[in-house]
């Protein structure tokens, strides 16, 4: 949970560069390719995670809209790029202008629960993660390369000076 805009908005601004070091790895091709009938496409957890910038703030009564409610998914990464930039730097500037510290404190109906708004923005953080983990996975899986986030990814051990991992 977050008890301070600035420690969420640090958090965000690095969790924002991972989300589009996966989704800038990404080809038009990969997108809409399958790897098993109940597993999403990369192109619709990606947009699962952009639609979730309007959809939850704006359950949280941070954005006055959802936005991307019901939009359809784009078709080249270019497009989902730009869409999530634009909506990840609405959701930054809309906690700085609109809550406080102690607004973080305060809480809110969340998905059927009572949660703090800073419960909800550290649950948003969470979200974007757990769904970035998941395609990583898919990526592998089409034979894209998997830039790494929180430390180098297989391919990056030699830049690091590092033997890669056994697979």
């Amino acid at each position: 949970m977050f008890r301070q805009i600035a420690d969420f908005s640090a958090a965000w601004n690095e969790e924002t560069k991972m989300t589009l070091l996966i989704f800038n790895a990404l080809t038009n091709d990969s997108l809409a390719k399958e790897v098993h009938p109940h597993v999403r496409t990369l192109g619709r957890i990606a947009w699962h995670i952009t639609q979730t910038l309007t959809e939850m703030p704006h359950k949280a009564g941070l954005l006055p809209a959802d936005d991307l409610h019901g939009k359809p998914l784009p078709q080249t990464v270019e497009q989902l790029v730009a869409a999530y930039t634009q909506h990840a730097e609405a959701v930054a500037n809309a906690v700085v202008n609109n809550w406080t510290d102690d607004d973080l404190a305060t809480t809110i109906p969340m998905y059927g629960e009572t949660w703090t708004k800073g419960t909800t923005l550290h649950i948003l953080i969470g979200h974007q993660a757990h769904h970035r983990a998941q395609m990583t996975v898919i990526m592998r899986l089409l034979g894209l390369k998997v830039p790494g986030i929180y430390g180098p990814a297989q391919e990056e051990w030699g830049a690091w000076g590092m033997e890669p991992p056994t697979v």
